[in-house]
C-alpha cells in the first residue's frame, strides 16, 4: 500500500468512534427538573412535574426545600457520573444530551404533552420544512431544556461548569442547585409548593412565528461583533 494512503487509513482509523452514538427518540414532551433530569408521562394519569416533585419531597410533607433540592441533584448526579469519577466529563454530558434527555437539543422539535393533538395543516410551500414554525432554535423563544423546565436554562447540566473546565464535580452540582432553588423561591420563604411551580411551566406558543427584523441584533453567543469601519 502506498504510504499516503497508508497515512490516510491511520488518520480515518484514529478518529472513528470506539462506539455509534445512538440517540433515543422520545414522542411527549418531557418535564425536564431544574438540575436537567427528564421525566415523561407514564401508564398513569400523574404529570410529569409531579412525579418528579414526589421524588425531590424526601420528607413527604408537601413543599421542596434547599436541602431537598440538593439532594435531588446528588441523586441525577450519580447517574450521570457513569464511570463514578466524581464528576461529570465532556463524554458523560454528550451522553446526557444523546440519549438520557436528547429533548434538549437544538434541532429537537418543541414537542406536545401526551394526548394533545397535533395542529391542522397550514398549507406551507412544496419544500419548506414540514412542522408548526416553533421548532429548532430561534432568536425570540424559549431554547432546549428550557422548553420544558422551570427555569430558562437551556442545558442544565453542563451551566453547572462554575469554573469552566469542562467538567462538573458534585460541588459544582450541589451549589448549581442551592442558586436554581433560590430562583425557584421567589418570595424567599425557603420552600415551594408544586402548586407554585405548576404556575412557572412554560406553556407551548401557538400559531405561526413571527418574522424575525432583519435589523435585530441577534444576542445568542455573547456580546456582537465589533461594527467595521
Amino acid at each position: 500500500m502506498p504510504f499516503s494512503a497508508l497515512f490516510i487509513a491511520m488518520l480515518v482509523s484514529a478518529a472513528a468512534p470506539e462506539e455509534p452514538i445512538t440517540v433515543k427518540g422520545y414522542p411527549w414532551a418531557p418535564f425536564i427538573s431544574p438540575m436537567g433530569e427528564p421525566f415523561r408521562g407514564g401508564v398513569s394519569n400523574q404529570a410529569p412535574i409531579a412525579r418528579w416533585f414526589e421524588r425531590a419531597d424526601g420528607n413527604r410533607d408537601g413543599v421542596l426545600n434547599g436541602d431537598e433540592m440538593e439532594a435531588d441533584a446528588d441523586r441525577f448526579f450519580v447517574r450521570l457520573d457513569s464511570n463514578r469519577d466524581g464528576q461529570i466529563d465532556p463524554q458523560e454530558i454528550a451522553a446526557y444530551e444523546w440519549e438520557i434527555a436528547p429533548d434538549i437539543q437544538v434541532n429537537s422539535n418543541w414537542k406536545r404533552p401526551r394526548g394533545q393533538p397535533a395542529p391542522a395543516p397550514t398549507g406551507e410551500r412544496r419544500g419548506k420544512r414540514s412542522g408548526d414554525g416553533h421548532d429548532g432554535y430561534h432568536i425570540d423563544g424559549l431554547q432546549g431544556a428550557a422548553r420544558y423546565g422551570l427555569l430558562n436554562i437551556p442545558q442544565p447540566v453542563a451551566s453547572a461548569d462554575a469554573d469552566f473546565n469542562r467538567v462538573v464535580t458534585q460541588i459544582e452540582f450541589r451549589q448549581a442547585a442551592s442558586y436554581r432553588f433560590k430562583l425557584l423561591d421567589s418570595h424567599g420563604q425557603g420552600r415551594v409548593s408544586l402548586q407554585e411551580l405548576q404556575a412557572r411551566l412554560p406553556t407551548r406558543p401557538e400559531g405561526r412565528r413571527a418574522k424575525r427584523d432583519k435589523d435585530a441584533r441577534d444576542a445568542r453567543i455573547g456580546l456582537p461583533l465589533p461594527e467595521g469601519d
